[in-house]
């Protein structure tokens, strides 16, 4: 095991839906996930890991003779996992995906979501099964718009998500929400991005998280992946980290989650699956290899030091890269598509100031692997980064107590440049409904919630990079 702080993956999409189908699922239980993999012979199996990844026990190799699952996902219920397949079947094994154990549940199925309740699974955003499958119950979905290109449920009951893009329109997509079971939609946000990319949603631990993976392959075959979060209901995003992987899950511990990554390469000859796992919501992961097949696999993977500074700004970069007897290593430093180094570790100036993208390409042939980290290294005129992060250490927000009822003592800390500021607190649906007024001191103040409901608040300071804080009022 091994703890990194970006990772790069080569991966395989083998989807034919119009969004991502998951290959990972989280389990009942702390530490206990399910996969699909390959095996020495075959190129599609269920894994099943109470340790995180760490190890994993194959319980069916078959799937490419008898059922060729597109998408699974676990159920709350002890050893109860469902399968999808083309086209639209339904299938639900009892027995932790065993060999032999699988029966035939539904058909009509577009994308299978569960792992909240028992015996509770989700059509997308079609419809729901309290039954473990057996009847499903329509949704209205009133107010979406769009091709679907993910969805997923929240750990609150009755919120969910659909990441919607329309064919028209290729530099925008909307995250819809739900508060009512995906009977009515209303815009949450929205994302100037390249609608033709893959997208990966999957939930948090908490009520309101979300992870959204951004993944790209470039016309020359390079690979773009970007892990955002969310920790308000997608009200608001945080890029978190560069990385590809086969998808993406959520875990049931605070800050989990799980990375897959699958690579086959060499017909066939080269098979590894790693699971990247995360407790600090995606910025770090200690690194688990579960099966291994021929030598290591190829890809490409690096790091910089410095990624920020003031111009000009010498940055050595280090080649991190997968696989034995790379030929060629070729860097170029701001993604213009000129070579600027062939050396495995280069160091290079940054003359002027901005955001600049970099690009890894190695060669083993016939295997080629390329890599961009975009916006990666941040070159300023001046004391900016230090200012900035100045001013971000300086600002403190909390409340006690936490859950509450009826009121709650708010302490803050303003940046010592910011002399007048206000404490916004806002619902689950991002309507504000207060604005309290605080000044320069570091002084608590009272949030009497008397007239209001039980349910989560959401509260900041109106004032760059303030965290958003989350408290419970509970009646």
């Amino acid at each position: 095991m091994k703890k990194i702080n970006f990772i790069a993956i080569a991966i395989i999409f083998t989807s034919t839906l119009v969004f991502a189908d998951h290959k990972i699922t989280r389990g009942p239980d702390i530490g206990e996930i399910y996969f699909i993999g390959p095996t020495v012979t075959e190129t599609a199996a269920i894994y099943h890991s109470t340790d995180f990844g760490e190890t994993a026990t194959c319980m069916d190799s078959t799937l490419n003779t008898n059922i060729n699952f597109m998408s699974i996902t676990a159920d709350l219920t002890p050893g109860v996992i469902y399968g999808f397949s083309m086209p639209e079947n339904l299938y639900i094994s009892y027995n932790y995906g065993e060999e032999g154990s699988w029966v035939f549940r539904n058909n009509d199925i577009s994308a299978i979501l569960s792992g909240r309740l028992e015996g509770y699974i989700y059509n997308g955003k079609a419809s729901h099964s309290d039954d473990y499958g057996v009847n499903f119950i329509n949704h209205a979905n009133n107010g979406y718009f769009g091709s679907l290109k993910a969805v997923e449920i929240d750990k609150q009951d009755s919120i969910g998500y659909a990441l919607t893009k329309q064919y028209s329109v290729y530099d925008t997509l909307w995250l819809l929400i739900s508060y009512d079971n995906f009977e009515n939609f209303e815009i949450q946000y929205t994302f100037n991005w390249n609608s033709t990319s893959d997208f990966y949603l999957t939930r948090g631990f908490e009520p309101g998280e979300l992870y959204l993976l951004k993944s790209v392959y470039t016309a020359d075959g390079s690979r773009i992946s970007e892990l955002w979060y969310s920790n308000n209901y997608g009200e608001n995003w945080i890029f978190k980290n560069h990385l590809l992987s086969n998808d993406i899950v959520g875990g049931r511990q605070i800050g989990e989650l799980f990375v897959l990554a699958e690579y086959m390469q060499l017909m066939g000859d080269v098979k590894h699956t790693f699971i990247y796992h995360s407790l600090d919501h995606g910025e770090t992961f200690t690194v688990y290899h579960p099966f291994s097949y021929g030598p290591s696999p190829y890809f490409a993977n690096f790091e910089a030091e410095p990624t920020e500074g003031t111009v000009p700004l010498t940055v050595q970069f280090t080649d991190l890269s997968s696989g034995d007897d790379i030929q060629i290593w070729e860097w170029d430093f701001d993604n213009d598509g000129v070579i600027d180094s062939y050396e495995q570790n280069p160091a290079f100036t940054y003359q002027d100031t901005g955001y600049y993208s970099v690009k890894l390409l190695i060669e083993h042939f016939p295997i080629e692997d390329a890599f961009i980290k975009t916006n990666y290294i941040h070159v300023n005129e001046n004391n900016a980064v230090e200012e900035e992060l100045l001013h971000i250490s300086q600002i403190e927000l909390n409340n006690y107590p936490n859950p509450f009822n009826p009121s709650t003592i708010i302490n803050y800390k303003l940046p010592q440049n910011i002399r007048e500021a206000a404490i916004e607190i806002y619902n689950i649906k991002g309507q504000l409904i207060e604005k309290l007024s605080v000044n320069n001191h570091q002084s608590p103040i009272m949030w009497n919630a008397e007239d209001l409901a039980t349910g989560i608040y959401l509260y900041k300071l109106n004032i760059n990079n303030s965290p958003i804080r989350k408290m419970l009022l509970l009646k």
